[in-house]
């Protein structure tokens, strides 16, 4: 159990009165310490809805105990690291992260200017100073805690938690000078007994969606779960699950670049019938009140809501799902396929093990490159699993 020392006082994170300690500390502007170690780690008080939350200071979360939930991996081992500081930068006082993006959230004329997410493509280096919509999925994903697992949360993580979790971040992140929260549209879990009022609900939530008399149309940008794409009498149809009733059109041309652009993600969605395919889309409404998309980009990820990008990762998740040890899955973010990247962290105290996967695909040059990276942090232990010579080596775990 954590504990905090905020200003002459000491308190565990169960404490019954943490809330009322919280929001006093909020208010004065004291700054709690984290004491996984000694003399104590910085942190701040995050305000999300009615609840206080402690949560660590940009850039600091290797300064932790391995062994502290606040722990993180250093941003350079993952695809973060070469967006901080530019498409993403966090104020150190706040906490509220100001994204950079790379599409738009308006729309002028009947064509869409870039209809896939191009982000991640091989044969296209990601802009490191703007998030594509793939990485603005990846760091909500990544802040709201999603990549982090243990064996002791087997079953007890559902959409409505995935849901609270990703709203919860987005109300820590601004786009174009506001909140990213006003802009996202993430559907709330559907009760049929429940239907007028989550309806409802749903009707207040897209009215900015609506197209205004005369100017540019502002867009949304909706997280779901996709059920299944269809075929609409005119393009196709994206189906979302908890939101029976309602459809996202797709013009033919998004439709065939979105098969193409995520064919890899597709193909691993259609092959685990227990895995997730997570879409995130710029989307408007037309007079008539239908949605229409303007730009997608889809992840795939694991039964326990962990994102994959390969069956080999997908083989290394169902080793760490079954581990009491906590893991953390690191993710790409603009990262071109071919550049080395820790797969996951395995936080073991004293020292935490990097988990590498090194696909069959790769050379002189890459073996290279991932020898540096693991060089260049020694604090780390390191598991490499080189693919082509066979199967995944047992897990550094006790």
């Amino acid at each position: 159990m954590r504990r905090f020392r905020i200003a002459d006082q000491v308190i565990e994170e169960s404490a019954s009165d943490l809330q009322v300690v919280l929001a006093d500390a909020y208010q004065r502007k004291s700054r709690p310490l984290c004491l996984c170690k000694e003399p104590g780690v910085a942190m701040y008080i995050a305000q999300v809805g009615d609840q206080y939350i402690v949560k660590r200071m940009p850039l600091s979360g290797d300064g932790h105990d391995p062994s502290c939930s606040a722990y993180e991996a250093p941003d350079e081992l993952s695809g973060l690291g070469m967006l901080m500081g530019s498409a993403i930068q966090v104020d150190s006082e706040s906490g509220m992260a100001a994204l950079k993006l790379d599409f738009s959230l308006s729309k002028v004329g009947a064509r869409s200017a870039s209809p896939v997410d191009a982000g991640g493509s091989d044969s296209v280096v990601g802009d490191t100073k703007k998030l594509s919509l793939r990485s603005l999925l990846h760091y909500l994903w990544h802040e709201a805690e999603l990549t982090v697992w243990t064996s002791r949360w087997a079953g007890k993580r559902h959409w409505w938690n995935i849901r609270r979790h990703l709203v919860e971040a987005a109300g820590q992140m601004t786009v174009r000078g506001g909140p990213l929260s006003k802009i996202l549209f993430v559907p709330e879990p559907f009760r049929s007994a429940d239907k007028t009022v989550i309806e409802q609900r749903r009707a207040e939530a897209l009215a900015s969606a609506l197209p205004p008399k005369s100017g540019p149309r502002k867009l949304m940008i909706l997280v779901g779960e996709v059920k299944e794409f269809g075929t609409a009498r005119s393009g196709h149809k994206l189906i979302v699950k908890h939101m029976p009733g309602f459809v996202f059109l797709l013009g033919e041309s998004l439709h065939r670049r979105l098969q193409t652009r995520f064919e890899n993600e597709m193909a691993l969605w259609g092959a685990d019938e227990a895995s997730h395919l997570i879409a995130i889309a710029t989307f408007g409404l037309t007079p008539a009140g239908l949605a229409v998309i303007e730009e997608m980009a889809v992840m795939v990820v694991a039964e326990n809501w962990v994102p994959y990008e390969s069956a080999y990762e997908k083989k290394l998740l169902d080793a760490l799902a079954r581990v009491r040890e906590r893991s953390v899955k690191s993710l790409r973010y603009n990262l071109p396929a071919d550049k080395p990247a820790v797969a996951a962290m395995l936080q073991i105290p004293p020292r935490p093990v990097g988990l590498y996967v090194v696909p069959p695909s790769s050379d002189g040059a890459y073996e290279e490159t991932l020898g540096e990276l693991i060089a260049s942090r020694p604090e780390f232990d390191s598991w490499i699993w080189r693919t082509a010579d066979g199967e995944m080596p047992p897990l550094p775990v006790r």
